[in-house]
């Protein structure tokens, strides 16, 4: 008896050490993950994101790498930057907000065929939709604000700032970007809802602050009229409630802006910005993770291939609740 289960007891073992669980060193679920964040510029938006990731990364035991941020917006920046990351191996799920929604389709491809998951968060590849069937569907997700509807409502805020009456200039960043297009097209439609109201046009900073600052100051020399700015990002926002201080028509212009930071907080308090809508990139960061997570471990993803988190306004008369500097981007 003894020596019949001495042999069984032995071919069980010899199972077990064949078994994926030993010769692997552990199941696919105990293999620890590893996830890298590719930023698209160095901002506080991005920095906000940075923390999100990193605080859900280390609830969830992840193992996370953050990629050198770039100093400008654009494929020639990230693109090199997010190759010599991914050449040194050991990333399971990249995180990346693409810079463009065409140039980086071919190099996010090369790492997805290496056998990476992607997700993108806050800008996406082509329009987004990544259940159809096209050259740029290999993502997991797309993790971000829906920049339509937050134009949109900007344009209507700024309408009732202004009497629903006058001309607006909005202030953009960067052409063939997936979330500042998106809020120029809902800005646009808002804006055309009221009748009294016309969009004078946009010009593009590069994401150049003083750029920005330039380009709002020949809008207001150019055109008089005008009665409402609408500063995209973080640097048009900043650059846009300067060129109205500068030009000293503060009150005259408001000035409605997109993204919490603190310079822009503080210009609200001051009386030199009207709003400020703020998107919740930690929780996006959060959320990119925790998707990554889950279909590492099990392959289980939620439904659907987008998940867009809420916004917030500042205004004058909550710029101060408790409740609200959550939202503020901090670097």
């Amino acid at each position: 008896m003894k020596r019949t289960l001495g042999i069984v007891f032995s071919i069980l073992l010899v199972l077990l050490v064949a078994s994926p669980i030993f010769a692997n060193g552990g199941t696919e679920k105990s293999k620890t993950v590893t996830v890298a964040f590719m930023p698209g510029v160095a901002d506080p938006f991005y920095y906000t994101m940075e923390r999100g990731i990193t605080a859900k990364a280390k609830q969830l035991g992840v193992n996370l790498i953050v990629a050198e941020y770039p100093t400008s917006w654009g494929p020639a920046q990230q693109v090199p930057i997010l190759e010599a990351m991914m050449a040194k191996g050991g990333i399971d799920v990249l995180l990346i907000a693409p810079t463009a929604v065409d140039a980086l389709i071919a190099p996010l491809k090369k790492i997805y065929d290496s056998g990476v998951q992607i997700i993108t968060v806050d800008t996406f590849l082509g329009d987004g939709d990544y259940t159809k069937s096209s050259n740029y569907s290999f993502p997991l997700a797309f993790i971000g604000t829906d920049n339509v509807l937050g134009g949109k409502q900007v344009a209507e805020h700024l309408a009732k700032l202004v009497g629903e009456k006058g001309k607006v200039f909005m202030e953009n960043t960067n052409p063939g970007v997936s979330s500042v297009q998106g809020r120029l097209d809902g800005f646009k439609a808002g804006i055309a809802e009221f009748p009294n109201m016309t969009f004078v046009g946009t010009d593009y900073c590069m994401d150049v602050q003083q750029k920005a600052i330039d380009q709002v100051s020949a809008a207001l020399q150019k055109d008089p009229d005008i009665v409402g700015i609408f500063g995209c990002n973080v640097f048009t926002a900043q650059g846009a409630y300067q060129a109205v201080v500068n030009a000293g028509l503060t009150g005259a212009v408001k000035v409605v802006t997109w993204d919490a930071t603190e310079t822009l907080i503080q210009a609200l308090k001051a009386g030199q910005v009207d709003l400020i809508l703020a998107q919740k990139p930690a929780e996006i960061g959060s959320l990119a993770v925790d998707w990554a997570y889950k279909y590492m471990k099990d392959k289980s993803m939620p439904p659907g291939k987008k998940v867009i988190p809420g916004f917030e306004f500042f205004t004058k008369d909550n710029v101060d609740n408790p409740d609200m500097q959550q939202w503020i981007y901090k670097k």
